[in-house]
């Protein structure tokens, strides 16, 4: 599942900060894990304990590994956090090689479930479309071990290797059947930030964007393709954020300013960091009628976008609820190695909502499903007669057409 910045929107906020506090609070826990507390400390004694009486020799690091992750694994179920987690060195090796640019993947993006990572998009022509992989598809295990419960990012990462490598993959399909084992070629996938087209409604030319990722500069890119087809004579636009994993929230500021003149972009809460407001940096363009297409897979900076563009009354968002990402995390190495991806704050909305767990609620809501009628819907949202849809724009365009595979990397993660 934006993550987003860094892997999501945390990083694009505190990556490198020193957290006091936090570093504080555990730097007394990990040392008794680590063996150098106090005597009297009952972790360091249970460890101990357990070293000197279990009945089969005990892995030392296994046994740290498992107390860390029980501290995170308590910390996300008390608060409902899907996103901190605890990196061990090799997991930490893994997560930080991939953002090298040594590696390549296999072409697609996804998002973080219990079971695994559930597919959030496929791009055209690479591997992953030519093995069969389609969105909602489940993978379950990479080559042959487990990722149930294995943080996206280190999961993500052993997908990805080498161009010309093999990675085997197990799926489980949406759709319903039995698993199936795929073994698919690793290969160099490009995919632009952002990709528009005129399209016909009604005799009137409408603007489809889709827009793919946060990344450094996609803002830019964003505004030079909606003024570019608004040049051609597009009188309305429909931004299509399915997919959208998030990135930076710089960008998420910058690419709402598009739209929103003045005021509250997004604000940011964290017991460590302080408090935050973003507001709108000016020259907007000016407005048209908008739809901005969302599904369970937009998520975290696209979410600040869609809800902006709906507070402030300039869009109309049609699809299905959106992730909720409403957190930011931040990577901290500890000394003994590893690292704790951990939740340091959360972000509230325009109008001072927050959308962890919950999202943002589409104004009309329509199923990602080619056999609903999403055209009709996206038309009345831009003020068209439904019945004037040509283009096979519903099929083709709104739901599983060209674009569908223009999606963003969940938490701004690819493989």
């Amino acid at each position: 599942m934006s993550r987003p910045e860094r892997s999501g929107f945390g990083s694009g906020v505190v990556t490198g900060l020193v957290i006091g506090l936090i570093i504080a609070a555990l730097v007394g826990v990990l040392t008794g894990l680590l063996g150098d507390g106090d005597d009297d400390d009952p972790i360091t004694e249970a460890r101990e304990t357990i070293e000197a009486n279990y009945f089969h020799e005990v892995d030392e690091q296994r046994l740290d590994d498992a107390s860390i992750n029980g501290m995170v694994g308590e910390l996300r179920r008390r608060n409902d956090d899907r996103f901190s987690h605890y990196f061990n060195s090799e997991q930490l090796e893994e997560f930080e090689s991939t953002t090298s640019g040594r590696f390549k993947g296999v072409g697609l993006t996804v998002s973080e479930v219990p079971r695994g990572l559930r597919v959030a998009s496929v791009f055209p022509d690479a591997p992953a479309e030519r093995a069969g992989i389609e969105v909602g598809d489940v993978i379950t295990a990479v080559d042959g071990k487990s990722i149930a419960g294995v943080p996206s990012e280190v999961s993500t990462a052993r997908i990805k290797g080498p161009v010309g490598t093999e990675v085997e993959l197990r799926i489980v399909s949406e759709t319903g059947g039995g698993p199936r084992t795929l073994t698919v070629e690793r290969a160099e996938v490009r995919v632009p930030a952002v990709v528009g087209r005129l399209r016909s409604v009604g005799g009137h030319k409408v603007a489809h964007v889709r827009f793919a990722t946060f990344s450094e500069g996609a803002h830019g890119e964003l505004r030079e393709e909606i003024e570019r087809l608004y040049r051609r004579g597009a009188e309305g636009l429909v931004l299509d954020l399915r997919g959208n994993g998030g990135g930076l929230l710089n960008e998420a500021v910058l690419s709402a300013s598009i739209f929103v003149e003045d005021g509250n972009v997004v604000s940011t809460r964290s017991r460590t960091q302080g408090d935050r407001d973003y507001e709108a940096v000016g020259d907007a363009i000016d407005p048209r009628p908008t739809v901005v297409l969302v599904d369970r897979d937009t998520a975290s900076a696209a979410e600040i976008l869609t809800a902006a563009l709906k507070e402030y009354d300039l869009g109309t968002v049609v699809g299905t609820r959106t992730y909720g990402k409403g957190t930011f995390q931040e990577v901290i190495r500890l000394g003994a190695g590893g690292a704790l991806d951990l939740t340091v704050g959360q972000y509230l909305t325009a109008d001072g909502t927050s959308i962890l767990g919950e999202g943002v609620k589409p104004q009309v809501r329509v199923e990602d499903d080619p056999g609903t009628r999403g055209a009709d819907e996206a038309a009345k949202a831009l003020g068209f007669e439904p019945a004037a849809c040509t283009d096979n724009w519903d099929h083709e365009v709104l739901y599983h057409g060209f674009y569908r595979h223009w999606l963003k990397m969940m938490k701004g993660e690819s493989a």
